[in-house]
């Protein structure tokens, strides 16, 4: 069981990236799956999530208008597609699931999850 994200690297001031968070050993089905990053010295933050069962997300005020997570439930994969990327926006992204069968509502404030992938960096270039 484990999640793997992907796609982190280096981008100038206003550019976009894509990240990928993949399940393996598990499906997605019945999960909310986070998005977080950590900068160096700071707490870790959550960004975004989504409820596989309903689709429900949730964003940080800072990323909103600018970040859109979605779902491939057929690749048991979620995206964070990251545009208008800005220096402050430099961290090391993780993702998380937790089962959500219940339907409970999601936040970017929830913090008790089940699975953590490794992490990806992004650094964004000024």
């Amino acid at each position: 069981v484990q999640l793997v994200e992907s796609g982190g690297g280096l981008v100038q001031d206003g550019g976009s990236l894509r990240l990928s968070c993949a399940a393996s050993g598990f499906s997605l089905d019945g999960y909310a799956i986070g998005w977080f990053r950590q900068a160096p010295g700071k707490d870790r933050e959550g960004v975004s999530c989504i409820s596989s069962s309903d689709g429900s997300t949730d964003y940080a005020d800072s990323v909103k208008g600018r970040f859109t997570i979605s779902i491939d439930n057929a690749k048991n994969t979620v995206y964070l597609q990251m545009n208008s990327l800005k220096p402050e926006d430099t961290a090391v992204y993780y993702c998380a699931a937790v089962l959500n069968e219940l339907g409970f509502a999601i936040s970017v404030k929830m913090r008790e999850f089940d699975y953590w992938g490794q992490g990806t960096q992004v650094t964004v270039s000024s």
